[in-house]
């Protein structure tokens, strides 16, 4: 079985988009609405939802719940932290081991958690 896809829910669809385009490549296929919904293709083939349906000002994600991106090379962890740091995003730790990983955690859009890490040979 194989996970298709995830459907996030963001505040601002259109800046999210944004983001997710240029900060993991995330390619736009199609949208609805004015800020509703934006279907992105990930370069693995995933598919990302970002909606907001509802039009919230805010969305409350649990404490633990985040989005984890698994990149192939470990210099691709120190890649998208770089590109996060040109667009301004607040990292608060550069990349660092984490239980057999590389990588590290910020805020993105709507304040949703994400990681990004490399998985380390054993």
């Amino acid at each position: 079985m194989k996970l298709n896809h995830l459907n996030l829910c963001v505040p601002d669809v259109a800046e999210a988009t944004a983001f997710f385009e240029s900060i993991f490549h995330f390619q736009c296929l199609e949208t609805k609405g004015k800020n509703m919904l934006a279907v992105l293709y990930g370069e693995d083939g995933f598919i990302l939802v970002l909606s907001n349906l509802q039009k919230a000002t805010e969305i409350n994600y649990p404490p633990d719940f985040h989005l984890g991106f698994l990149v192939k090379e470990p210099e691709d962890v120190h890649e998208i932290y770089q590109r996060l740091l040109a667009a301004g995003v607040a990292v608060e730790r550069e990349p660092r081991p984490i239980r057999g990983s590389l990588g590290f955690y910020f805020a993105g859009p709507g304040n949703v958690m994400i990681e990004v890490s490399h998985l380390s040979e054993n």
